[in-house]
């Protein structure tokens, strides 16, 4: 048995090279994909969307909030990998209690980089690993001016908004590609409890909500001076792969 210890600390007593994996983060599901383990996973949730062809094919465990754990046991997974965030904790000891549970915690791109390198090595493919640092160390460098330096709110959620804050993976990203995040408290404040703000950009995220250009006229009533667009969730806050893959994957 090899021993690892996981982004949560935990000690993690695997096989070399597990062969049956389940996966219960959708970021981390395309990883696995780019990866090349096609044959190794064997379950993934209801909101690993990318790739489309592991989406339509490989076997469905339910939400990342609700995974059907008996379903996940009878597919008898030598490893499953989960998040702080993403997964509940009395779900996690529960499956905990049949197979080996990897727990991811990213929550700054240096976090994403050492679980990428961490995964690599539980994996046994630390090599297909490396080029993915590299493409997106490129990645970064290409886009840092995009947002020019400007102050940004990023919003997730309508009624009531909710914004993202400090200690995040989306505020590490922001700062990575050239925003200036202008929430200074931790995790998913909600607007109402934040005061003297006063952001050139507003972005709206196309998730966990789904912003769409008619909330553009709540948020100019809130911030007339500020700039509205609609990003993509999926960019600003999937940690893996998704930007640097073709998005018909």
């Amino acid at each position: 048995m090899n021993v690892f210890f996981d982004q949560m600390e935990r000690k993690v007593q695997l096989k070399p090279s597990p062969q049956r994996i389940v996966s219960l983060v959708p970021s981390i599901t395309e990883f696995l994909f780019a990866l090349g383990l096609e044959d190794r996973v064997v379950g993934i949730t209801k909101f690993c969307i990318f790739p489309d062809e592991w989406f339509r094919t490989k076997t469905k465990i339910g939400g990342t909030k609700s995974p059907d754990i008996q379903k996940i046991k009878t597919l008898q997974p030598d490893l499953i990998i989960g998040n702080k965030e993403e997964n509940r904790e009395g779900d996690i000891a529960e499956m905990s209690k049949f197979s080996p549970v990897w727990m991811s915690d990213v929550n700054s791109v240096s976090d994403m980089y050492e679980m990428l390198q961490a995964l690599g090595e539980v994996l046994g493919c630390s090599t297909n690993v490396k080029p993915w640092l590299t493409k997106w160390e490129a990645f970064f460098q290409e886009n840092k001016t995009r947002g020019q330096g400007r102050s940004a709110l990023y919003v997730i959620w309508k009624d009531p908004i909710m914004v993202v804050g400090k200690n995040t993976y989306i505020d590490s990203y922001m700062t990575e590609i050239g925003y200036n995040n202008c929430v200074n408290e931790d995790r998913y404040p909600m607007l109402k409890d934040l005061e003297g703000i006063e952001p050139e950009e507003i972005l709206l995220s196309s998730e966990p909500f789904p912003f769409k250009e008619d909330d553009f006229v709540k948020f100019n009533s809130l911030f007339p001076k500020a700039n509205i667009q609609l990003v993509s969730g999926e960019e600003f806050s999937w940690y893996g792969v998704r930007n640097l893959v073709d998005e018909k994957q």
